[in-house]
């Protein structure tokens, strides 16, 4: 490999990364509990770390993901159609019904595809962290790719519904209720339901670090509280609405609005200016104590190195 080859690779790299108080001082921050001031800013130290390194992913890598997401995302419009038909007439189907929108997030998290919502708390607090705005186009660039691919993704799961010969009729007509359910939402209700939604999805995120075991059982909870409570999701609901697109029901156009921006906004105003920001406050001060703490300490043995350099003239 030439010079300028090796110059183009370091360069490309070099765009890539995200300005950080680590890179800056060369020392990276140790995600430990009991050295950190509190429980809460380990959590948020994990979560910012694995943000800048989906941050700084190769956009072709991402963007494949993130088609892979939308199209996991499928699973939900066909779970919860399939429990539609199945259960009619059964006694808390509502409740089993629902319980068929988590099977897209438990796919998609538990084989580390990007999901959009998840994006809209974990690479923010990098941001809020660091706000350059170096930092805030990266941020820009996974949100826009993840976005693209998530919605390309759906689009095929909703095509293959629609136009493959899997599906008998009833499972149809419940693929086009649900859809159908969705956009009863006048604009402002796609909004605010987003909201809780995307909130939701970022309180969800914040409780993995201190999952373990249990972060399945965290996704099925927290997506079957979104399904209940009949909220607004940009991917789930692009597959369903795209359905509607795909089988005349719909036209483009109402895909856009009154569905998809009302619902993109609400749930990055629920996930990032709601919860991430809440989050990166309560830490803030323990952020600038520790450094204070880190700075009176590096002082303190300056001055007994300069002392001990003192008395040995």
């Amino acid at each position: 490999m030439d010079k300028l080859t090796e110059d183009k690779i370091d360069n490309s790299s070099d765009e890539l990364e995200v300005e950080s108080q680590e890179k800056e001082s060369g020392e990276e921050i140790e995600v430990d509990e009991e050295r950190l001031p509190s429980r809460a800013m380990a959590i948020h130290e994990h979560i910012r770390q694995d943000g800048e390194k989906e941050m700084e992913r190769d956009a072709m890598a991402l963007l494949w993901s993130a088609i892979a997401a939308g199209l996991s995302m499928g699973a939900s419009l066909l779970a919860k159609g399939l429990f539609h038909v199945n259960l009619e007439g059964v006694p808390g189907s509502f409740l089993i019904e629902n319980l068929g929108y988590t099977f897209g997030f438990i796919i998609v998290i538990m084989a580390r595809q990007q999901l959009f919502t998840e994006n809209t708390v974990t690479a923010v607090l990098p941001v809020m962290q660091n706000p350059t705005g170096a930092n805030m186009l990266l941020l820009g660039r996974l949100w826009g790719v993840v976005l693209l691919g998530n919605l390309i993704g759906t689009a095929i799961a909703a095509w293959a519904f629609e136009y493959m010969p899997i599906f008998e009729e009833p499972t149809r007509d419940a693929f086009v209720k649900i859809g159908m359910d969705v956009m009863e939402n006048t604009p402002l209700e796609m909004f605010s339901n987003a909201i809780i939604s995307g909130w939701i999805i970022a309180t969800m995120v914040w409780m993995f670090p201190s999952a373990g075991a249990a972060k399945i059982w965290v996704i099925i909870l927290m997506t079957w509280l979104i399904a209940l409570a009949d909220t607004t999701h940009i991917v789930v609901g692009a597959v369903e609405i795209f359905y509607l697109v795909f089988n005349g029901n719909l036209h483009w156009s109402e895909f856009i609005w009154p569905f998809a921006l009302p619902t993109l906004a609400g749930n990055i105003c629920g996930g990032t200016f709601i919860f991430a920001l809440l989050s990166h406050a309560q830490i803030r001060n323990d952020m600038i104590n520790a450094r204070k703490a880190e700075a009176k300490a590096k002082k303190k043995e300056a001055r007994k190195r300069r002392e001990q350099a003192g008395s040995g003239e």
